[in-house]
Protein backbone atom coordinates (compact mmCIF):
# COMPACT_ATOMS: atom_id res chain seq x y z
CA UNK A 1 0.00 0.00 0.00
CA UNK A 2 1.62 3.23 -1.16
CA UNK A 3 1.79 5.96 1.48
CA UNK A 4 1.35 9.57 0.40
CA UNK A 5 2.17 11.20 3.72
CA UNK A 6 0.42 11.94 6.99
CA UNK A 7 0.01 15.67 6.48
CA UNK A 8 -1.90 15.89 3.20
CA UNK A 9 -5.03 14.00 4.16
CA UNK A 10 -7.15 17.15 4.40
CA UNK A 11 -5.91 18.36 1.01
CA UNK A 12 -6.78 15.05 -0.61
CA UNK A 13 -10.16 14.92 1.13
CA UNK A 14 -11.05 18.43 -0.04
CA UNK A 15 -10.07 17.53 -3.60
CA UNK A 16 -12.31 14.46 -3.46
CA UNK A 17 -15.23 16.41 -1.99
CA UNK A 18 -14.94 18.88 -4.86
CA UNK A 19 -15.78 16.09 -7.30
CA UNK A 20 -19.43 15.62 -8.27
CA UNK A 21 -19.94 12.06 -7.02
CA UNK A 22 -20.87 11.07 -3.48
CA UNK A 23 -18.06 9.80 -1.23
CA UNK A 24 -18.71 6.40 0.38
CA UNK A 25 -16.87 6.19 3.68
CA UNK A 26 -16.96 2.88 5.59
CA UNK A 27 -16.26 2.90 9.31
CA UNK A 28 -13.19 1.37 10.90
CA UNK A 29 -12.84 0.62 14.58
CA UNK A 30 -9.10 -0.08 14.40
CA UNK A 31 -6.04 0.22 12.13
CA UNK A 32 -6.40 -3.28 10.66
CA UNK A 33 -9.92 -2.51 9.47
CA UNK A 34 -8.75 0.85 8.11
CA UNK A 35 -6.22 -1.00 5.95
CA UNK A 36 -8.94 -3.31 4.70
CA UNK A 37 -11.14 -0.33 3.80
CA UNK A 38 -8.29 1.12 1.73
CA UNK A 39 -7.46 -2.22 0.09
CA UNK A 40 -11.12 -2.62 -0.86
CA UNK A 41 -10.81 0.50 -3.00
CA UNK A 42 -12.63 3.11 -0.90
CA UNK A 43 -11.35 6.68 -1.02
CA UNK A 44 -11.75 7.57 2.66
CA UNK A 45 -12.32 5.85 5.98
CA UNK A 46 -14.43 6.92 8.95
CA UNK A 47 -13.17 6.44 12.51
CA UNK A 48 -16.45 5.56 14.17
CA UNK A 49 -16.67 6.52 17.84
CA UNK A 50 -18.94 3.55 18.52
CA UNK A 51 -16.45 1.17 16.91
CA UNK A 52 -13.39 2.78 18.48
CA UNK A 53 -14.99 2.52 21.92
CA UNK A 54 -15.96 -1.11 21.38
CA UNK A 55 -12.51 -2.01 20.03
CA UNK A 56 -10.45 -0.14 22.59
CA UNK A 57 -12.55 -0.50 25.74
CA UNK A 58 -15.10 -3.21 24.99
CA UNK A 59 -17.89 -0.91 26.13
CA UNK A 60 -20.90 0.78 24.51
CA UNK A 61 -20.63 4.29 23.06
CA UNK A 62 -21.72 6.18 26.18
CA UNK A 63 -18.96 8.76 26.47
CA UNK A 64 -16.28 6.51 27.97
CA UNK A 65 -13.53 7.46 25.51
CA UNK A 66 -11.47 10.50 26.47
CA UNK A 67 -10.20 13.12 24.03
CA UNK A 68 -6.65 11.80 24.23
CA UNK A 69 -7.78 8.20 23.66
CA UNK A 70 -9.82 9.22 20.62
CA UNK A 71 -6.92 11.23 19.17
CA UNK A 72 -4.54 8.32 19.74
CA UNK A 73 -6.94 5.93 18.00
CA UNK A 74 -7.29 8.36 15.09
CA UNK A 75 -3.51 8.65 14.81
CA UNK A 76 -3.23 4.86 14.62
CA UNK A 77 -5.74 4.74 11.75
CA UNK A 78 -3.90 7.50 9.86
CA UNK A 79 -0.61 5.62 10.20
CA UNK A 80 -2.16 2.37 9.01
CA UNK A 81 -3.72 3.44 5.72
CA UNK A 82 -3.11 5.71 2.74
CA UNK A 83 -6.57 7.26 2.45
CA UNK A 84 -8.01 10.27 4.32
CA UNK A 85 -9.46 9.60 7.77
CA UNK A 86 -12.64 11.35 8.90
CA UNK A 87 -12.88 11.05 12.69
CA UNK A 88 -15.61 11.31 15.28
CA UNK A 89 -14.72 14.13 17.69
CA UNK A 90 -17.77 13.70 19.93
CA UNK A 91 -18.77 16.99 21.61
CA UNK A 92 -15.30 18.55 21.49
CA UNK A 93 -14.62 17.39 25.07
CA UNK A 94 -15.44 20.63 26.86
CA UNK A 95 -15.51 24.36 26.28
CA UNK A 96 -13.85 26.50 23.59
CA UNK A 97 -10.32 25.83 24.86
CA UNK A 98 -10.95 22.09 24.91
CA UNK A 99 -12.34 22.27 21.37
CA UNK A 100 -9.21 24.11 20.24
CA UNK A 101 -6.97 21.52 21.89
CA UNK A 102 -9.00 18.71 20.30
CA UNK A 103 -8.49 20.19 16.85
CA UNK A 104 -4.77 20.58 17.46
CA UNK A 105 -4.42 16.94 18.54
CA UNK A 106 -6.54 15.65 15.66
CA UNK A 107 -4.75 17.78 13.07
CA UNK A 108 -1.33 16.71 14.36
CA UNK A 109 -2.54 13.12 14.15
CA UNK A 110 -3.08 13.60 10.42
CA UNK A 111 -6.88 13.44 10.55
CA UNK A 112 -8.36 14.82 7.33
CA UNK A 113 -11.80 15.69 8.68
CA UNK A 114 -13.87 15.50 11.85
CA UNK A 115 -17.41 16.01 13.06
CA UNK A 116 -18.51 17.80 16.21
CA UNK A 117 -21.96 17.10 17.69
CA UNK A 118 -24.46 18.95 19.86
CA UNK A 119 -25.06 16.49 22.69
CA UNK A 120 -24.43 17.21 26.35
CA UNK A 121 -21.53 15.44 28.03
CA UNK A 122 -21.32 12.55 28.59
CA UNK A 123 -22.68 11.86 25.12
CA UNK A 124 -24.10 8.64 23.75
CA UNK A 125 -24.43 6.98 20.36
CA UNK A 126 -26.84 8.98 18.20
CA UNK A 127 -28.87 5.83 17.43
CA UNK A 128 -29.74 5.29 21.10
CA UNK A 129 -32.72 6.68 22.97
CA UNK A 130 -32.15 9.22 25.70
CA UNK A 131 -29.97 11.60 23.69
CA UNK A 132 -29.82 15.03 25.36
CA UNK A 133 -28.79 18.17 23.52
CA UNK A 134 -27.15 21.44 24.47
CA UNK A 135 -28.89 24.60 23.35
CA UNK A 136 -28.58 25.55 19.71
CA UNK A 137 -26.58 28.70 20.56
CA UNK A 138 -24.07 26.73 22.64
CA UNK A 139 -23.67 24.13 19.91
CA UNK A 140 -23.14 26.82 17.28
CA UNK A 141 -20.55 28.46 19.54
CA UNK A 142 -18.60 25.17 19.68
CA UNK A 143 -18.53 25.09 15.90
CA UNK A 144 -17.47 28.73 15.62
CA UNK A 145 -14.68 27.94 18.09
CA UNK A 146 -13.37 25.03 16.03
CA UNK A 147 -13.57 27.10 12.82
CA UNK A 148 -11.61 29.91 14.52
CA UNK A 149 -9.08 27.42 15.87
CA UNK A 150 -8.56 26.03 12.38
CA UNK A 151 -7.79 29.51 11.09
CA UNK A 152 -5.50 30.24 14.04
CA UNK A 153 -3.55 27.01 13.51
CA UNK A 154 -3.51 27.41 9.72
CA UNK A 155 -4.62 23.83 9.14
CA UNK A 156 -7.10 22.67 6.52
CA UNK A 157 -9.05 20.03 8.44
CA UNK A 158 -12.49 19.46 6.95
CA UNK A 159 -15.06 20.36 9.63
CA UNK A 160 -18.52 18.82 9.90
CA UNK A 161 -21.26 20.18 12.16
CA UNK A 162 -23.46 17.35 13.45
CA UNK A 163 -26.83 17.48 15.16
CA UNK A 164 -28.45 14.60 17.02
CA UNK A 165 -31.82 16.37 17.25
CA UNK A 166 -33.66 14.10 14.80
CA UNK A 167 -34.83 11.38 17.18
CA UNK A 168 -35.47 13.40 20.37
CA UNK A 169 -36.92 16.54 18.73
CA UNK A 170 -37.99 15.62 15.19
CA UNK A 171 -37.05 16.56 11.65
CA UNK A 172 -38.02 20.24 11.82
CA UNK A 173 -35.79 20.89 14.84
CA UNK A 174 -32.92 18.92 13.30
CA UNK A 175 -33.16 20.94 10.09
CA UNK A 176 -33.22 24.23 12.02
CA UNK A 177 -30.10 23.23 13.94
CA UNK A 178 -28.30 22.00 10.83
CA UNK A 179 -28.98 25.29 9.04
CA UNK A 180 -27.69 27.25 12.03
CA UNK A 181 -24.56 25.10 12.16
CA UNK A 182 -23.97 25.56 8.43
CA UNK A 183 -23.77 29.31 9.04
CA UNK A 184 -20.85 28.92 11.48
CA UNK A 185 -18.37 28.28 8.67
CA UNK A 186 -18.10 24.49 8.81
CA UNK A 187 -17.66 22.64 5.52
CA UNK A 188 -20.55 20.18 5.80
CA UNK A 189 -23.52 19.50 8.06
CA UNK A 190 -24.73 16.15 9.33
CA UNK A 191 -28.07 15.10 10.83
CA UNK A 192 -27.41 11.83 12.66
CA UNK A 193 -29.79 9.18 13.88
CA UNK A 194 -31.65 8.47 10.63
CA UNK A 195 -33.54 5.19 10.65
CA UNK A 196 -35.97 5.44 7.71
CA UNK A 197 -35.86 6.36 4.05
CA UNK A 198 -38.50 9.00 4.75
CA UNK A 199 -36.15 10.73 7.21
CA UNK A 200 -33.34 10.72 4.67
CA UNK A 201 -35.66 12.15 2.03
CA UNK A 202 -36.87 14.82 4.45
CA UNK A 203 -33.30 15.89 5.16
CA UNK A 204 -32.53 15.99 1.44
CA UNK A 205 -35.55 18.20 0.74
CA UNK A 206 -35.04 20.50 3.70
CA UNK A 207 -31.28 21.06 3.75
CA UNK A 208 -29.28 22.68 0.98
CA UNK A 209 -25.52 22.54 0.53
CA UNK A 210 -22.89 19.89 1.31
CA UNK A 211 -24.21 17.32 3.76
CA UNK A 212 -23.43 13.97 5.33
CA UNK A 213 -25.70 11.00 5.91
CA UNK A 214 -24.90 8.01 8.13
CA UNK A 215 -26.59 4.70 7.35
CA UNK A 216 -26.78 1.95 9.96
CA UNK A 217 -26.98 -1.63 8.74
CA UNK A 218 -30.37 -3.22 9.29
CA UNK A 219 -32.40 0.01 9.22
CA UNK A 220 -34.87 1.01 6.54
CA UNK A 221 -32.61 3.93 5.61
CA UNK A 222 -29.77 1.55 4.77
CA UNK A 223 -31.80 0.18 1.87
CA UNK A 224 -30.98 3.36 -0.07
CA UNK A 225 -28.19 2.92 -2.62
CA UNK A 226 -25.31 5.32 -3.18
CA UNK A 227 -26.76 6.52 -6.51
CA UNK A 228 -30.05 7.26 -4.75
CA UNK A 229 -28.27 9.22 -2.01
CA UNK A 230 -26.24 11.10 -4.60
CA UNK A 231 -29.39 12.01 -6.51
CA UNK A 232 -30.81 13.45 -3.28
CA UNK A 233 -27.80 15.75 -2.91
CA UNK A 234 -25.72 14.07 -0.22
CA UNK A 235 -21.97 14.64 -0.35
CA UNK A 236 -20.73 11.90 2.00
CA UNK A 237 -22.29 8.61 3.07
CA UNK A 238 -20.92 7.06 6.26
CA UNK A 239 -21.25 3.31 6.84
CA UNK A 240 -20.09 3.35 10.43
CA UNK A 241 -20.87 -0.20 11.55
CA UNK A 242 -20.79 -2.33 8.38
CA UNK A 243 -17.27 -3.70 8.94
CA UNK A 244 -17.67 -3.83 12.71
CA UNK A 245 -20.84 -5.93 12.57
CA UNK A 246 -19.27 -8.25 9.97
CA UNK A 247 -16.20 -8.71 12.18
CA UNK A 248 -18.34 -9.45 15.24
CA UNK A 249 -20.30 -12.06 13.30
CA UNK A 250 -17.13 -13.65 11.92
CA UNK A 251 -15.44 -13.91 15.31
CA UNK A 252 -18.58 -15.24 16.98
CA UNK A 253 -18.98 -17.97 14.37
CA UNK A 254 -15.30 -18.99 14.45
CA UNK A 255 -15.26 -19.26 18.24
CA UNK A 256 -18.60 -21.05 18.36
CA UNK A 257 -17.38 -23.58 15.80
CA UNK A 258 -14.12 -24.07 17.72
CA UNK A 259 -15.97 -24.60 20.99
CA UNK A 260 -18.41 -27.04 19.42
CA UNK A 261 -16.07 -29.11 17.23
CA UNK A 262 -12.87 -28.72 19.29
CA UNK A 263 -10.89 -27.72 16.20
CA UNK A 264 -10.69 -24.69 13.90
CA UNK A 265 -12.75 -24.58 10.73
CA UNK A 266 -11.14 -26.18 7.69
CA UNK A 267 -10.58 -24.45 5.40
CA UNK A 268 -10.44 -21.30 7.54
CA UNK A 269 -12.53 -18.27 6.51
CA UNK A 270 -9.28 -16.36 5.97
CA UNK A 271 -5.75 -17.62 5.49
CA UNK A 272 -2.33 -16.60 6.73
CA UNK A 273 -1.73 -15.33 3.20
CA UNK A 274 -4.77 -13.05 3.52
CA UNK A 275 -3.40 -11.67 6.78
CA UNK A 276 0.08 -11.17 5.30
CA UNK A 277 -1.34 -9.27 2.34
CA UNK A 278 -3.44 -6.95 4.49
CA UNK A 279 -0.59 -6.03 6.84
CA UNK A 280 1.97 -5.89 3.97
CA UNK A 281 4.28 -8.46 5.54
CA UNK A 282 6.28 -8.81 2.31
CA UNK A 283 6.88 -5.07 2.08
CA UNK A 284 8.10 -4.84 5.68
CA UNK A 285 10.40 -7.82 5.23
CA UNK A 286 11.82 -6.40 2.01
CA UNK A 287 12.63 -3.08 3.68
CA UNK A 288 14.27 -4.82 6.63
CA UNK A 289 16.37 -7.14 4.49
CA UNK A 290 17.63 -4.26 2.35
CA UNK A 291 19.42 -2.78 5.36
CA UNK A 292 20.44 -5.83 7.34
CA UNK A 293 24.15 -6.50 7.69
CA UNK A 294 25.48 -9.48 5.76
Amino acid sequence: MRRTGLTDGATRLRARLAQPHILACPGAADPLTARQVALAGFEAVYMTGLGATASRLGTPDLGFMTQSEMAEQARALVRACDIPVIADADTGYGGPLNVRRMLQDYALSGVAGLHLEDQVSPKRCGQLSGVRLVGRAEAAARLRAVVAAREEMQVDTVLIGRTDALQPEGLASALDRAKAYRDTGVDLVFIDGVKTRAEVEGIARGLDGPKVVSLVDGTDAALLTLPELEAQGFTVALYAVTALFAAIAGVQKALSDLHRSQKPASPPPASYEDYARIVDLEGHQAFSSAFEAD
